[in-house]
């Protein structure tokens, strides 16, 4: 989910050493409780092949219309992960907010839960997410802003975005949101993956992300969910980023929106980790990231395939990150998403490559 397009992948021997620095004279040290190499296998093993999209409802622009008790719209999500589930689908990726949590903690958690309900009754598990540097950095409660014609994720939400700077108290909240979600739920077993934070770094964060990048993995140790937590590489620049994400996940998750030989290379850098791989994010057409070229190569080597995204809607992301269409016209070749708003494929002869992959003969 980002503006540019970049490799992504780790490359080099960098990430493979520990960082070996001792903690300063009474400074707390927090005990890492991440997965040995036997405990995420066997999560692995117990899970298969994981294969599903990233997941908002057609009548959400953002996460806060997703979960805001006005908008949170149980019939589009059940109408919706149907066409998932008739296509094979197993799991959707979900953004969370903390907004959302603040304003309706208790209602928040029984959203959730209604939505897990929901998801199951498809046979489809959940990976939610907390955090996002993506688009735009504020945000407020209530209404959310009406889609921009043509315009790819015109009213999506930074979390916590570029409030995290400005106020020193708002890491008190997000700590309580992260303890209080993951502990109403780290037993459920129709949440498969904890995505702690989605592209840390992005909107020319850099490093900046690191100090929270830090905390929502302290905060998931405290808690120790049974469910695997996992921040996704995605981008090669960021090298103490990328170090810290993949030395500190349970399994190891990555954005990949390239060609098949680039997303192959990331995947042979990311297997020497000896961990379950899941591609959270990858197919945009225009970048030759595509259901007939990338979800072949996760199915045959068991790496959990998340495309981006399922039905389009108000998030319009059928449109390319850095291409608008200023009249919101029908692009040529779409972005992403499956389906059509009525349930339609975008392209039958992907949903039917997808169902030959998915589907028991």
């Amino acid at each position: 989910m980002k503006k540019n397009i970049i490799l992504l992948a780790i490359g080099g021997l960098f990430l493979m050493a520990a960082c070996q620095q001792k903690p300063k004279q009474n400074e707390e040290q927090v005990v890492s409780t991440r997965w040995n190499e036997a405990q995420a296998q066997q999560w692995g093993a117990e899970n298969g092949w994981l294969r599903g999209s990233n997941f908002n409802p057609s009548t959400a622009i953002n996460q806060l219309e997703t979960w805001q008790a006005e908008s949170f719209d149980t019939a589009s999500i059940n109408r919706e992960l149907g066409w998932a589930a008739e296509i094979g689908m197993n799991a959707m990726r979900v953004y969370l907010h903390h907004v959302a949590w603040n304003v309706d903690k208790e209602g928040f958690k029984g959203r959730m839960s209604t939505y897990l309900d929901i998801a199951e009754k498809h046979g489809i598990k959940t990976i939610f997410v907390f955090f996002d540097d993506c688009w735009n950095a504020t945000y407020q409660a209530g209404k959310q802003p009406d889609p921009k014609p043509g315009v790819h994720n015109s009213g999506w939400v930074r979390d916590p975005g570029d409030l995290i700077f400005a106020d020193t108290t708002l890491i008190t909240t997000l700590e309580a949101y992260v303890k209080d979600v993951l502990t109403t739920f780290k037993d459920d077993k129709r949440i498969v993956i904890w995505d702690l934070y989605n592209e840390p770094g992005n909107s020319g964060y850099g490093n900046k992300s690191m100090p929270l990048l830090k905390k929502v993995f302290e905060w998931g140790w405290e808690i120790r969910p049974s469910q695997p937590m996992s921040v996704g590489v995605w981008n090669l620049s960021l090298s103490d980023l990328n170090k810290f994400q993949v030395e500190n996940s349970d399994i190891v998750t990555y954005h990949n929106y390239e060609g098949p030989e680039k997303h192959q290379a990331a995947i042979d850098t990311l297997k020497r980790y000896n961990r379950p791989l899941v591609c959270t994010e990858y197919m945009a057409r225009r970048n030759n990231s595509l259901f007939t070229n990338i979800m072949p190569i996760l199915k045959e080597q068991n790496i959990g395939a998340i495309n981006w995204g399922l039905v389009d809607g108000k998030s319009n992301t059928k449109y390319a990150w850095d291409e608008p269409i200023a009249d919101g016209s029908e692009p040529a070749l779409w972005f992403h998403e499956i389906f059509r708003n009525d349930g339609t494929p975008y392209k039958q002869e992907e949903v039917d490559l997808i169902k030959k992959l998915t589907l028991p003969e």
